[in-house]
């Protein structure tokens, strides 16, 4: 896989929806009355002056620190049972989770991620950990990604900088659903500090269709309701026939559309900012691509020695969120090429992930698939 070669030097706000002062380089020299708070497996209260505290007697990596003893990288990492949903961090008061890092072992469809704002019951965040953090098709797949919004460094460090405020507390969790114990590292940094009372939340949701039934469209996301803003789309694309791909349209159905949309592209990698089929071109009977990593838009080719061609796209709408009201429903098509110049509706496998912003409640999610229809088949 061809790593990715445009790294960013900075991280610009997503937008203003907080009243707390943001992370910008223009902005670093100012202070404020925020508190900075961090939560790990060294500490999973995130509380002051409370880290590194772990004994040998109950830390993962104990017998690596047998002969340092207490605050010598004694409890690293957890282990994630079969079945088990492991709560990683709970925060009370009032706040915004500013970077989450994340090293995951394991299925990564089947380890899934989820963020709770506010005591809610139904999480704001639900998607398998790879796919949240751009990396959807497994361990050993990762891409390298240098993006404002996300950054997957070599080999799994996941890294999110989505900007996510809360007013009463947060709730971070992991489901195992694999039958194979999962280990995961992770950090949460955040801030405590006053958040306005018309700050919307953050949101993901996963989709996945495999295979899209002939000449129908895939749905990103549907069912949104309230008043918000869309900020990103992650595509898995799973291309199962020969040639080209990509010639589908989203299309974004806001506040009410019917039939037709208010803002339709032109093109799959059209709307993930690449062109020409990001130089698909056969070499010795392999299709060959170009990978690109940018602050707001990317694309990778993930090698496969099976029939199927692998790809994930990234496009964050940082400086032109999709602006709605009422309500958000986003689809795109699967088309290719056949004979005479005509298009062809494919039947590939996709999965997506929706990154929004919007007050709450949200209208509850879509069902995750049955863990069958979750995992990726490598035959």
């Amino acid at each position: 896989m061809k790593p990715f070669g445009i790294a960013f030097l900075a991280f610009a706000l997503i937008a203003p929806i907080v009243s707390a002062q943001g992370a910008g380089l223009d902005q670093l020299y100012q202070l404020n009355d925020a508190q900075s708070r961090s939560i790990s497996p060294e500490n999973f209260t995130g509380e002051k002056g409370k880290g590194g505290m772990a004994t040998l007697e109950e830390g993962t990596a104990a017998k690596a620190a047998r002969e340092l003893g207490q605050g010598w990288k004694v409890n690293p990492y957890v282990h994630i049972k079969p079945g088990e949903t492991f709560t990683m961090g709970e925060i009370d008061g009032s706040g915004i989770i500013r970077h989450i890092w994340m090293t995951p072992v394991g299925d990564y469809r089947l380890m899934i991620f989820r963020i709770y704002w506010d005591d809610e019951e139904a999480a704001s965040v639900e998607v398998p950990v790879g796919d949240f953090f751009a990396a959807g098709w497994g361990i050993g797949n990762e891409p390298q990604i240098a993006s404002l919004a996300v950054c997957v460094n070599p080999r799994s460090g996941f890294n999110s900088y989505w900007k996510m405020p809360f007013r009463k507390g947060a709730k971070i969790t992991m489901e195992n659903l694999g039958e194979k114990q999962a280990t995961v590292y992770y950090q949460i940094d955040y801030s405590l500090e006053d958040v306005a009372k018309d700050t919307p939340y953050f949101h993901a949701q996963f989709r996945r269709t495999n295979p899209l039934p002939y000449k129908e469209v895939f749905t990103i996301v549907d069912g949104i309701k309230g008043k918000g803003q869309y900020v990103g789309t992650y595509l898995a694309h799973g291309a199962n026939n020969t040639g080209w791909w990509g010639e589908g349209e989203i299309k974004f159905f806001i506040d009410g559309d019917g039939e037709f949309p208010t803002i339709c592209g032109t093109g799959e990698e059209d709307y993930f900012c690449g062109s020409y089929g990001y130089e698909e071109h056969e070499e010795n009977g392999k299709y060959s691509y170009t990978s690109f990593s940018s602050p707001y838009t990317g694309f990778y080719h993930v090698p496969f020695e099976g029939e199927q061609r692998r790809f994930g796209q990234y496009r964050w709408h940082i400086t032109d969120p999709v602006r709605f009201d009422q309500d958000l429903r986003i689809t795109i098509q699967a088309l290719g090429w056949q004979s005479e110049g005509r298009y062809l509706p494919l039947e590939d496998d996709l999965a997506a992930v929706s990154y929004w912003y919007q007050m709450e409640p949200h209208a509850p999610f879509p069902a995750l698939p049955e863990k069958d229809a979750l995992v990726i088949k490598n035959e």
